[in-house]
């Protein structure tokens, strides 16, 4: 099986680039394509792959500003020749689930999202990355552009994986397309239950404005308690400034540290809306409760009482009254731990694995099918099909 992988653009460690990983980890001849590739950025990730990309990697400034970019994505992604492969497995957010492929190639896409900037509020997003004023002014009059491409291309893949049966739903609103769901995959033996916990709660990921640290900054600040936030981003420099002196900003950490952290907090703070909410999975993987708002995907994993606590709505004062009930309750580390193990790699890997080899099979059978017709029409001798 002659296979690609096609990616966004690999310019951030994130959740979508551990699924890709792992589609490397399958797939370890597969070369991946992708918008543009920026390996300082990456910090190591992916630098033995053959890695293809479009012609915007030759443009000043678009591999670390890339947002700025949307308008040439489509053409950047259409670009690639997949025609030498019998499938081609892409992982998309925005633009790599609208790859051209010809019809003797297999197209599975598996789906973070659907495109956010697009069917959310194009407005919110130039705000969110603090673009400047003249892109401001711009976005609204290539963004229909990008909308109707973005449905367009949505066509494109024969068959769909969502990430979450949040994101089905939104692929089903926005691109009338049914998916199967595959969940992300954690890597379960990272994880560990620590014999001692310490007195603080943790926060990780990107710093960025739908991930709302800031109310949790807000609700910290007012509640004196000791909170630790591992990552870094956009939002940066306006959280360290709102932030007291019960708040530590950790910046990027070793895996190893990483995992340390996760493991020893006396919760984890999940304040968004997210499309699946793998690092409040990996808190449970590291027996950890969870305090999170009751949106997105994340109240499809958490079991109130038994691995977490719920907060309604997405304000300092709905944290804190959640980190009071908190401190009021006792968690079983080693139920939550096994709540988790479902989202294991591996399992993620074989499900991943069966999954292409059916599409395969039925798409080279609808192939063969489609031959055996077009030669009983033209009166051509048949090909055998046994």
């Amino acid at each position: 099986m002659r296979i690609a992988l096609a990616h966004d653009y690999l310019v951030q460690c994130g959740g979508a680039e551990k699924v890709l990983e792992c589609f490397c980890e399958l797939f370890p001849h597969a070369p991946i394509y992708t918008i543009v590739y920026d390996k300082k950025l990456m910090h190591g990730m992916f630098e033995n792959k053959n890695i293809q990309t479009s012609y915007l990697q030759k443009i000043p400034f678009a591999p670390t500003r890339h947002r700025i970019f949307p308008p040439f994505m489509p053409m950047a992604i259409e670009q690639f020749d997949f025609s030498q492969f019998d499938v081609v497995l892409s992982d998309s957010s925005s633009y790599a689930k609208g790859i051209i492929t010809g019809p003797d190639t297999l197209h599975i896409s598996y789906m973070h999202t659907p495109m956010r900037y697009a069917w959310d509020d194009c407005h919110k997003y130039t705000t969110d990355f603090y673009f400047p004023v003249f892109i401001k002014k711009i976005v609204p009059f290539f963004m229909n552009y990008i909308r109707v491409w973005d449905r367009i291309s949505a066509d494109r893949p024969d068959k769909i994986i969502a990430n979450s049966n949040f994101i089905a739903r939104r692929i089903k609103k926005y691109y009338k397309r049914d998916s199967l769901v595959i969940n992300p995959p954690i890597t379960l033996d990272n994880f560990y239950i620590s014999p001692k916990t310490e007195d603080y709660f943790l926060m990780v990921g990107r710093f960025m404005a739908y991930k709302r640290f800031d109310i949790a900054i807000e609700a910290f600040n007012r509640l004196g308690l000791p909170l630790k936030i591992l990552g870094r981003g956009p939002e940066e420099k306006r959280l360290k400034k709102m932030a007291g002196a019960n708040i530590e900003f950790l910046g990027r950490v070793s895996d190893k540290e990483l995992f340390e952290y996760f493991s020893r907090c006396r919760a984890f703070i999940f304040p968004q809306e997210d499309d699946f909410g793998i690092v409040g999975i990996e808190a449970m993987a590291s027996g950890r409760p969870v305090i999170a708002y009751r949106g997105g995907d994340i109240p499809e994993h958490i079991e109130e009482g038994k691995t977490g606590i719920f907060f309604e709505r997405q304000t300092p004062e709905d944290i804190i009254a959640a980190v009071e009930k908190f401190r009021d309750s006792d968690y079983d580390q080693n139920y939550i731990r096994e709540k988790a193990q479902k989202f294991d790699k591996k399992i993620f890997k074989e499900k991943i694995k069966n999954y292409i080899e059916k599409e395969l099979a039925e798409h080279l059978e609808r192939k063969e099918m489609t031959t055996y017709c077009h030669s009983e029409r033209s009166g051509a001798e048949p090909k055998n099909l046994l």
